[in-house]
């Protein structure tokens, strides 16, 4: 990618945005399935309903809160430069905490108005990561400033106007869907066009996306996985598992650079924007 100029790989970038978004507002609106909220293990155990999948979030609330002690306590400090550098990763750890409980007020009762405060902080928590990203390999102040301020903002209006919608009857889910699979293609570009990185290596991205596809693969195949388990454990469930493992990879991304596992060509980054 040292052919193209940072002008000329910003344009990619911005153009695989466009698309992406061009293909969806094609659509029709995207109403929420209500059949989304029959869960396949649906059980009521010790007086709680939906049990495995209520009590399957504490994975998303010890790695969110692992991940909060951590930056805090100095353990992670080795991997940044400036304060600035670890807001993406608060926000991030911290939307995580938050899915835990949102997602466990979610499956207590489902109903799209719970939803919507289990699929708030996931949409923050993506948003997070791509800035990120975007900090690393192509601009620290955009992406620890400005542009996370914008992306947390935007996921925020896109769940807003997916529930208001809702109300109005005419259900619509496409912000919502830009934000969960958008950066399944825009993170593996940013990592090709801007191979330079101090915290997030390919390696590391990659397998975050490989949980994340895992967790979507578990959650579609919820009914299917729970025949297979003997009915004791669903795809639903084990899609928490694996979304959190996820999230673990990101605390373990941050480690391996805080303990300075880099090539030193690789610690620049790229200020010109």
């Amino acid at each position: 990618m040292n052919r193209l100029g940072l002008g000329e790989r910003i344009g990619i970038l911005l153009a695989l945005t466009l698309l992406v978004a061009a293909v969806l507002l094609s659509l029709d609106p995207l109403p929420q399935d209500p059949g989304y909220h029959r869960f396949a293990d649906d059980r009521k155990l010790l007086g709680i309903p939906n049990l495995n999948d209520v009590v399957s979030n504490l994975a998303f609330v010890l790695v969110g809160a692992l991940g909060l002690v951590r930056l805090f306590n100095g353990r992670l400090q080795a991997a940044f430069h400036a304060p600035s550098e670890r807001r993406p990763y608060l926000l991030f750890f911290a939307a995580l905490l938050l899915v835990g409980l949102g997602s466990t007020y979610y499956h207590l009762l489902p109903s799209n108005e719970r939803l919507f405060w289990d699929r708030l902080p996931i949409a923050t928590a993506f948003l997070a990561l791509c800035a990120a990203v975007v900090a690393d390999r192509i601009d620290a102040r955009a992406g620890n400033g400005w542009l996370l301020l914008l992306l947390t903002l935007s996921g925020g209006v896109a769940l807003g106007y997916w529930i208001w919608s809702e109300w109005q009857g005419q259900g619509d889910l496409r912000g919502y869907i830009f934000i969960q699979f958008y950066p399944l293609l825009a993170l593996p570009l940013i990592l090709w066009l801007f191979p330079r990185y101090r915290i997030c290596s390919a390696g590391h991205i990659g397998w975050i996306i490989f949980w994340y596809g895992v967790a979507k693969g578990l959650e579609l195949s919820d009914r299917q996985i729970y025949g297979l388990f003997g009915q004791i454990l669903s795809g639903h469930t084990l899609k928490h598992l694996a979304a959190a493992l996820a999230a673990l990879v990101v605390l373990r991304m941050l480690q391996v650079a805080a303990d300075g596992g880099k090539l030193p060509l690789t610690a620049k980054r790229n200020r010109h924007l």
